[in-house]
């Protein structure tokens, strides 16, 4: 997931503090994550990208009002794909194989669709507007028609239904 140019203007994207905070937390916590505030201003733990890209730490999800919810949920993916032993040793990074960040987009495009006031098909643009590429041109045409080994592996491991 790349992160915005540093030269120009963050993209206009759905940012967590346009979605009800009590949405999201429950959300994660279904999952078996904490969602975390970070105060404005603030540094954000176990952020790869910088901010206002989320952070992960353990079972720990770091925003700030201006993270953009494509960032936590995709960040949440990443801990929710990993058995709790690699869970538990997390910090900042969790890529471990290009099918498991194939699944990680995969799983916060679902997620989305859960999270009252996004969707899947407002993530999906509010991806192409950040920066997510894909082979077919835009994550819809990914999600739609390139994405079912990405979702052969989450059911495969019981994080989809068949």
């Amino acid at each position: 997931m790349p992160d915005a140019p540093a030269t120009e203007a963050a993209p206009a994207v759905t940012r967590v503090g346009d979605i009800a905070w009590d949405d999201a937390a429950a959300l994660l916590a279904r999952h078996g994550l904490r969602l975390h505030r970070v105060e404005d201003g603030q540094k954000i733990p176990g952020s790869y990208w910088g901010e206002p890209e989320a952070g992960i730490i353990a079972s720990d999800v770091y925003v700030r009002a201006d993270t953009p919810v494509h960032s936590m949920l995709h960040e949440a993916c990443h801990l929710i794909v990993l058995p709790p032993e690699r869970r538990a040793l997390v910090h900042t990074d969790a890529t471990d194989s290009v099918p498991e960040e194939d699944a990680t987009c995969y799983l916060q495009i679902v997620l989305a669709g859960q999270l009252p006031g996004v969707g899947s098909a407002r993530l999906m643009a509010d991806m192409d507007a950040w920066g997510y590429t894909y082979r077919l041109g835009c994550t819809q045409a990914w999600f739609a028609q390139d994405a079912d080994d990405a979702r052969q592996w989450l059911i495969e491991r019981g994080l989809l239904p068949v």
